[in-house]
């Protein structure tokens, strides 16, 4: 019988919205934990803005991915999987990455493996695109769906490309993906929505929370939100606030990746 500790390290970005924090991101550790009984399962985030700020406004301490591997060494387990919930891979991911092998080189546990976030092999796409499909089911195909993606400077700005590729590809033409801080920003694609005549657009994030982005950035009242912005060019504009992480089919998804790193973890350690 295997008594060795295990342990399951859930990482993502963070958020400072309680209702995000309770909604998205623990309601994936609670898939996860479910799906894996066996293991410990532990939450870091990557933004260490958001740790101050919930350390400072609720006195709520959340590790780093590096604090967190370190407590785990210190209470005897000895194989540890981490799962991102980011979306691509990039900065966020990165930095996962660099903690990761620095702890890697202690030696600190006998298996140490990083997962993938979402979108990283092909057919995590594909994956990704069934799931967001169950998502929007309800929604009539003469309608518009604006994925509201974060977006970065990162080459990974191209993973939403592929995504959207994989949409057209499955006969959804009427999936468009615009990125908050990416490639294309909103007003890059308005003359494509126009194009299409739809009678109506869905905003929706594709992002992990329903946190300020979605709050502020896409749905609110202020002239530079998307809602405001699409509104101003003639679309009525509905907006769903709901991250990816509150979807129990996306919730799978992470359950899945972080099933097949064990499985891989496993035949590599025979």
């Amino acid at each position: 019988m295997n008594n060795k500790k295990k342990a399951i390290l859930v990482v993502s970005f963070g958020t400072s919205y309680e209702n995000a924090l309770k909604n998205s991101i623990e309601a994936t550790e609670n898939a996860i934990r479910e799906a894996f009984p066996a293991y410990e399962v532990r939450r870091a985030f990557t933004s260490n803005m958001i740790i101050r700020k919930l350390k400072n406004r609720d006195n709520y301490h959340v590790d780093t991915v590096h604090e967190a591997l370190n407590k785990l060494h210190e209470e005897g387990y000895e194989e540890v999987y981490v799962q991102p919930l980011h979306i691509i891979f990039g900065e966020e991911y990165d930095k996962i990455k660099i903690a990761v092998n620095s702890i890697k080189e202690l030696n600190y546990f006998e298996v140490l493996e990083l997962s993938t976030p979402l979108l990283y092999k092909n057919e995590d796409y594909i994956n990704a695109f069934e799931a967001l499909k169950k998502d929007i089911a309800d929604y009539g195909v003469e309608e518009g769906i604006v994925l509201m993606a974060h977006g970065t400077a990162h080459q990974a700005n191209a993973c939403y490309f592929q995504l959207q590729t994989v949409a057209q590809n499955k006969g959804a033409g009427n999936v468009h993906i615009a990125t908050v801080e990416g490639y294309p920003t909103i007003e890059e694609i308005i003359p494509l929505l126009k194009s299409k005549n739809y009678k109506k657009l869905n905003l929706i994030p594709f992002m992990l929370v329903c946190g300020d982005h979605a709050t502020n950035d896409m749905a609110s009242e202020e002239e530079d939100s998307w809602k405001s912005i699409l509104e101003g060019q003639g679309f009525e504009v509905n907006c769903v606030l709901k991250g990816i992480g509150e979807s129990k089919n996306f919730q799978q998804l992470y359950v899945n990746l972080l099933r097949n790193a064990i499985t891989e973890a496993a035949s590599e350690n025979k």
